[in-house]
């Protein structure tokens, strides 16, 4: 059975394997081992395949403010959907609520300063990204390969920082828990300093998504 997206914590958390971080001003969790080295590979290689600068909602007049590389993943793929189906057994969320699987390069020097995942309201990105499906609720992004050097992914505010492992999730709740944006959520995809790194991101918002 789905569940909404206010009650994937509890969902979440019922679950083997999953840690919480342990500070109360954010829905933080990981799990390691969420996805096999094979299937790790195979994400990769749709990466490589179709990989583009990545781009920012809002431009903010800092060109290397997000430097990697993005790919958007064919939702019919049968890697692509055995992912899918994987993330729904952990978290629950109806399918529909998600935004399409992507996918994210970062080559050495390459990063995403500090940022949050929602959308800002009263500015023009929220006016144009969330007028259909709304605000982002929650994000899962998994770790697609070990990085010889940097190339974590640091929230600062609640002082964790979090190396990237083969298949191993984080995911978090953009929202606190009374439904208002958690600002502490802030992190930064910190720069590569030898190697690769890849990861894939999946949202999910708080109204169907306009496949």
């Amino acid at each position: 059975m789905d569940v909404t997206t206010d009650s994937v914590a509890i969902n979440i958390a019922c679950r083997g394997a999953v840690q919480r971080v342990p500070h109360p001003k954010v829905e933080l969790f990981q799990v390691k081992n969420f996805l096999t080295a094979e299937h790790c590979t195979q994400l990769i290689e749709m990466i490589d395949r179709n990989r583009r600068p990545s781009t920012i909602a809002d431009p903010n007049g800092d060109d290397y403010f997000r430097t990697s590389e993005t790919c958007d993943l064919a939702r019919k793929d049968p890697v692509v959907q055995k992912l899918d189906a994987l993330l729904h057994d952990l978290n629950g969320i109806n399918p529909a609520l998600g935004e399409p699987v992507q996918g994210q390069r970062y080559d050495v020097g390459q990063e995403f300063k500090a940022h949050t995942d929602y959308f800002t309201p009263g500015t023009a990105d929220f006016e144009k990204f969330c007028s259909d499906s709304g605000q982002r609720t929650w994000t899962f992004m998994i770790y697609l390969n070990e990085v010889e050097a940097g190339g974590a992914t640091r929230f600062k505010v609640v002082g964790k920082t979090i190396q990237p492992e083969v298949g191993k999730l984080l995911c978090w709740n953009n929202k606190r828990p009374d439904g208002e944006l958690n600002p502490n959520t802030l992190h930064h995809g910190m720069k590569v300093r030898k190697g690769m790194k890849y990861v894939i991101t999946k949202w999910y918002r708080e109204r169907e998504w306009p496949w």
